[in-house]
This record gives structure tokens, C-alpha cells and sequence, in this order.
């Protein structure tokens, strides 16, 4: 038996290993150069096996190595970043169809900087870089530096005033831009103050309703799916008969008492599994949670639980809790009594039942923390926990209908296998979505489909019997149920085909990546974005006089999904947003750096960097339109105006219609007016 707590502290090194191991080790430091001037010293030692790329590489291939500069107080930057005294190897990679430059065993990068203020003296920034091997690469995360002037070489002399002032002259000469800046919104846009809040004027025409409460209702009815999901399996199953028989027993002469009993254990599971869910707010908090629906990191230690919680399903190993806690509980609940003793019950039936709940559990908080609330994975398993007790209660009141349930046998395996394949196509959703994010293009829209075409035929071969694990019983023939559910199979398998080819697949458009991934695509009713820059698609639409509706979309959005796939390709909305709108998408969760870094003030008067596009556009949406729920649509006229209400997730195609024939309509009155 495996313990569970040391199998989920391997699972997550594991998954962090993978893509995130020390492959590359970095180590910084500061080198007097004379002249006032510092270098910043950057060696990689890389490991056998390992390359890592040069700082200059072709469109369209992998990452180069770059240096971020987020804050340089009391010193300028002297010219560009480079490598020095490090052998640099090319070859043609055939991945990329390109000849790329690479280093292997130790590189080493520089950056110069003139000091001119010792005292005020400040660097802080990271590097990102990407290895590779021969079979896999890790994702170009950030190494942080920070020094201060402690750091400094002691023999280092600032520049005299004359020649600081001189640097900076130069610098503004030659335009070089610098790599931290402290700007207001009014300064994003050199034209027009597109930055400027519209808040009001777009609560004036009608705002769009928040998806929040939408979100918690998806959580919770899948929290409750999954406790239904969870009662079938044989380690909930046979505890209904046993548990209902035991209260009545124990109370064999007051059947409202045993009723009463039945009712407090089906409350106290409830209070124990959302008190699990508090727990995992309290612990990675309300910011760590809206964090995890795009980072890297958090999605792919998921992905790797998921595949974990499939293999344990699949009957690979069971994951079980300690016996000493089991029996602790159990004996609690025998030395007690009362409420007490039946809350120390309703802990050993989630114990006792954790081979099987754990994994149901794990991925409903996964989706839960995915979405960013707080208060999601409360919500989850309230509706779980829910789900889970009703059963005990009801046939406490009921006890007849004990009868007539299913008695216990390989069938309950086989709920457990079939979940085991869902589980492997949801650990997918998560890998796409840090796939996405951060554009490594490993898990592209076709590669998608054909892992789920792969799992979902599997699926179907292991209901007609056709596949077996070490745990299944023989399967003497195939019942009903299990025809119909191998047809579904099936039959969603096949319909995953055409979308090899670029067909939409609406009923899977929340899971799979967008049509934008696929290599081959015979499909033309896709709506594309003109623009993903905000001020590029704002001059454009200045220029030929259209109106502009902004999309803030993620690519771990899953309602964004919905409703380009179910909205967007009807024939009416396509034709407006073609030819009547400058559409302008921007992606919230996108994780390329900015040329550099801005500082803004919030509206809470707290300061805020902005290092990456995503943070850039998640900062217009918060500070212009004072929302930061996606999907969100606004329309605009050219001086960022709103001229109509503004429109969330909502899949009604007739509603989104009215929405832009509003917008034309003003923008046309505007046109008229002027």
C-alpha cells in the first residue's frame, strides 16, 4: 500500500522535475570594469546532455535566452545584452526547420552598466532561457537576480554628475529604450487618451453582468456530479447499507432518533469535505488561486495528478491514507458519543473511502483553483459533500429501499476504470492551457483530438470487453448499460474526427485549444481578430473609420472558448465582425515579456509592475473599464469611448446581435453628429 502523503509530495517534485529541473544552474555577479562601469555576470553550468539556446534566434523557433532589467537605480545600461568566452555550437534543428545557435556544459552572458550613484545603487531582474535534450525541453522560466550596493565591487567609482548626464544624453539620442519605466495610463498612447476609465459611461449604456455567479454554479453542480460519480464506486458503495443499518440498529426503538443520527452524519461529511475546501483557500490564497488558471507550474503539476489519479483508477495502485489514522478515528468514534461520536463516523467514512474519493476530489479542486475564485473549492465540495450524504439520509428515513439497491461486484471496478480514461482526457485541458500561455506549441489543436480520439475509442473496447485490467472481473457477456455507454464512446470518438480537419466541435470548445493551433484547417467560419495590439487596432480603426469592439479573452478561458465556437461562427455575427468592427482580442494570460517594464498605480494606490502582454492588457481592463472577468466585450468608437453596453459570457446569439447592432447604431449617429 502505498501512503498517499509521500505519493503526492513525489507526484508535485516530480511534476516541478520535469519541466522545471536544475537542469541549468545560474549564478550572478557584479565585475568592476573601470570607467565607472559594472558587469553583470551571468554563467549557466549545464548538464550533460543538455543545450541551451543563444540570445539571437529566427522567428518561429524556440526561446532565446534573454535578460530582463526590472529595476536599475543609481546605474544605466551601456550597450546590449551578449555572450562572452563560451563556444557557440549550430546545427540544423529539423523540429524547426532552421539553424539555430546553442552552447553546451557553460555559457556565459554580460550586461554593463554605468554606476552613477553608488550609495542609490539597485538591480533587479531575471534571465529566461530554454534547454533542451533530446527527448524533452523545459519551459523558459525566469531566473531573479537582485543586488544593492552592498553588492558592489568596492573598487568601483561613480561617474561624475557631467557624465551621467552625458550617458543619459546619448541614450535619448539614440532612442535606446530602457528597461524599466514608471509611466501613468494617460501615457500608454501617444495619440488620444485611450487609456482614460470609461467606467461610468459604460455602466451608463448597460454593463455586462459578471460570470462570477455562473462559475459557481458550474463548480458546484460538477462538485455534485462528482459526489454522485464518487457514491458508485466500491470503496462509497457497500458503506450506505452497512452505515443506515448501523443507526437504525443503535437506535432500534426511536426510529426518528436513528433518522436524527442519519441526518447529523450526512451534515458532518458536509462540513468536513467544504472545510477541506476553506483549507485550500486559506492555504495558497485568493491571489495564488487566480494565479494557477495560467501558470506553467500549477497547470502542469495538475496535468500530472490527473494522469496519477487516472493510473490509480486504471488499477495501477491504490492511494489510501495511513491505517493509523483510520483507526485513530474509529476508535474516537467508539469512546464518544453523541454528536461527536457521529461526526468522528462521518471522518472515518471519508478515510476509509479516500482510494477512491481522493482523485475525484483532487480534480474537482484542480478545476476548482483553475478558475480563479476564492471561494470555488468551498463551493465544490459543498456539492459534493452534498451528493455524498444525501444517500445515507435518505434511506435512514427509507430504510425499505435498502433493499432494492444494487448489490456490490465488478461493476463498481468498472466505474472506477471509466473514470480513470475521463481523468486522463481532463489532465489534457491543463497541459494545453500552460501550453497556450506561454506558446510552446507542443500540444497544438490537432495533437489534442487525437489523444482524446485515442482515449475515448479505448474507452469504448473496454466496455464491450475487449480490454482488461489486473482488477476487472470477466465479463461473461455485455449488459445493456454498458452497450449504450461503449455506443456513446464510440460515437463521440467519431465525432472528434472532422476536427482533424478544422471542423469547430462546439460541444468541446471549453476543452480543446483554439482553431488558431491547428496546422491544417479546411474550415473558413472561424472569426479571426484583426489586431492583438490595443493602440496598433485603435489607429487602424481611426484610419478607416470603423468602430472597435475589444475582446479580453485567456487562453486558459474556458467560457472564451464557448463563445467563439458557439457564437462567433454564426453566419450573422461573423459578417459584422468581418466587415462592420475592428475587432481587437487581448489575451490577459499571456506570458511574453514586454520590451519593458512599466509601472502603473492601481486604484487601490499601490504600484504595479507589468512585465508580461498579459499583464499589460489585464491592467486596461481593470483600469478602463473596471472589470477583470473574461469573456468581456466593449465596443468602442476611436478616441476609446464606449458607444454601447458592454457584454460577458453569454452563449444567446440573438443577444450578442442586439449588442453590436447597438454599437453600429450609435457609432453612426456619432459620425452623423460630427
Amino acid at each position: 500500500m502505498k501512503k498517499v502523503l509521500l505519493l503526492l509530495t513525489i507526484l508535485v517534485f516530480s511534476a516541478i522535475n520535469i519541466y522545471a529541473q536544475d537542469v541549468v544552474n545560474w549564478s550572478f555577479k557584479l565585475v568592476d570594469k573601470g570607467n565607472s562601469e559594472v558587469e553583470l555576470t551571468a554563467v549557466a553550468k549545464i548538464n550533460p546532455g543538455w543545450h541551451l539556446y543563444d540570445i539571437t534566434i529566427p522567428d518561429g523557433g524556440p526561446n532565446p535566452t534573454t535578460l530582463t532589467i526590472d529595476e536599475a537605480k543609481g546605474a544605466t545600461k551601456v550597450g546590449g545584452f551578449k555572450v562572452v568566452n563560451s563556444k557557440l555550437h549550430k546545427g540544423f534543428d529539423d523540429i524547426f526547420q532552421m539553424e539555430i545557435g546553442y552552447y553546451e556544459t557553460q555559457a556565459t552572458f554580460v550586461q554593463r552598466f554605468k554606476v552613477t550613484d553608488k550609495a542609490a545603487f539597485s538591480l533587479k531582474g531575471d534571465i529566461r532561457a530554454q534547454a533542451c535534450n533530446d527527448t524533452e525541453c523545459t519551459p523558459p522560466l525566469p531566473t531573479d537576480f537582485s543586488f544593492s550596493a552592498k553588492d558592489l565591487p568596492a573598487t568601483v567609482v561613480a561617474a561624475s554628475r557631467s557624465a551621467a548626464e552625458a550617458i543619459v544624453d546619448e541614450a535619448a539620442v539614440e532612442q535606446v529604450p530602457t528597461d524599466s519605466v514608471t509611466q501613468s495610463a494617460s501615457t500608454f498612447s501617444s495619440d488620444t487618451d485611450l487609456w482614460a476609465p470609461v467606467i461610468k459611461e459604460v455602466e451608463a449604456f448597460g454593463a455586462a453582468g459578471s460570470t462570477t455567479n455562473q462559475t459557481y454554479w458550474f463548480i458546484f453542480i460538477s462538485g455534485f456530479l462528482y459526489g454522485f460519480v464518487a457514491l458508485l464506486t466500491p470503496c462509497v458503495w457497500p458503506m450506505i447499507p452497512m452505515t443506515v443499518s448501523f443507526f437504525l440498529k443503535r437506535n432500534k426503538k426511536n426510529r426518528a432518533k436513528a433518522i436524527k443520527d442519519a441526518v447529523t452524519y450526512g451534515l458532518g461529511i458536509i462540513i468536513i469535505y467544504v472545510s477541506l475546501g476553506l483549507i485550500i483557500t486559506a492555504i495558497f490564497g485568493a491571489s495564488a488561486l487566480n494565479d494557477m488558471a495560467t501558470s506553467a507550474v500549477f497547470n502542469l503539476i495538475f496535468f500530472a495528478l490527473l494522469v496519477v489519479f487516472a493510473i490509480s483508477f486504471l488499477g495501477a495502485f491504490e492511494m489510501v491514507l495511513p491505517s493509523s489514522w483510520t483507526n485513530k478515528m474509529d476508535s474516537k468514534a467508539d469512546s464518544t458519543t453523541g454528536v461527536i461520536s457521529i461526526f468522528f463516523m462521518a471522518f472515518t467514512l471519508a478515510l476509509v473511502s479516500f482510494s477512491c474519493t481522493g482523485p475525484l476530489i483532487g480534480t474537482l479542486l484542480v478545476e476548482a483553483a483553475g478558475t480563479g475564485s476564492i471561494t470555488a473549492p468551498a463551493i465544490g465540495m459543498f456539492g459534493f459533500a452534498l451528493a455524498l450524504s444525501i444517500p445515507f439520509t435518505l434511506f435512514a428515513i427509507f430504510p425499505s429501499l435498502l433493499e432494492s439497491m444494487p448489490k456490490s461486484g465488478g461493476w463498481l471496478n468498472s466505474v472506477k476504470v471509466v473514470l480513470g480514461f475521463l481523468e486522463l482526457a481532463l489532465a489534457l485541458k491543463f497541459l494545453s492551457v500552460a501550453d497556450l500561455a506561454y506558446g510552446w506549441g507542443i500540444l497544438d489543436r490537432e495533437v489534442f483530438l487525437v489523444l482524446w480520439i485515442a482515449i475515448f475509442v479505448l474507452l469504448g473496447a473496454y466496455l464491450l470487453g475487449k480490454l482488461k485490467f489486473s482488477h476487472d472481473s470477466d465479463l461473461k457477456y455485455v449488459s445493456v448499460p454498458r452497450l449504450f455507454m461503449a455506443i456513446i464512446s464510440f460515437a463521440f470518438a467519431i465525432y472528434l474526427i472532422p476536427g482533424l480537419w478544422g471542423a469547430p466541435l462546439k460541444a468541446i470548445s471549453a476543452f480543446s485549444p483554439p482553431l488558431t493551433t491547428q496546422d491544417f484547417n479546411l474550415y473558413k467560419g472561424e472569426v479571426h481578430a484583426k489586431y492583438d495590439d490595443y493602440e496598433a487596432g485603435m489607429e487602424y480603426a481611426r484610419k478607416n473609420n470603423k468602430p472597435v469592439m475589444i475582446d479580453f479573452s485567456g487562453y486558459g478561458c474556458v467560457n472564451c472558448r464557448k463563445m467563439e465556437a458557439s457564437v462567433w461562427t454564426d453566419i450573422r455575427v461573423k459578417q459584422i465582425l468581418d466587415n462592420d468592427y475592428v475587432l481587437i482580442t487581448l489575451m490577459v494570460d499571456d506570458k511574453k515579456k514586454l520590451p519593458e517594464v512599466i509601472e502603473v498605480t492601481e486604484g487601490n494606490g499601490k504600484t504595479a509592475k507589468l512585465k508580461t502582454i498579459g499583464d499589460k492588457w489585464s491592467y486596461l481592463q481593470r483600469h478602463k473599464f473596471g472589470t477583470n472577468s473574461q469573456p468581456y466585450y466593449v465596443l468602442l468608437d476611436h478616441e476609446g469611448k464606449p458607444i454601447g453596453p458592454s457584454y460577458a459570457y453569454d452563449e444567446d446569439v440573438n443577444k450578442y446581435l442586439n449588442f453590436l447592432n447597438i454599437g453600429l447604431t450609435n457609432f453612426k449617429k456619432l459620425q452623423e453628429a460630427k
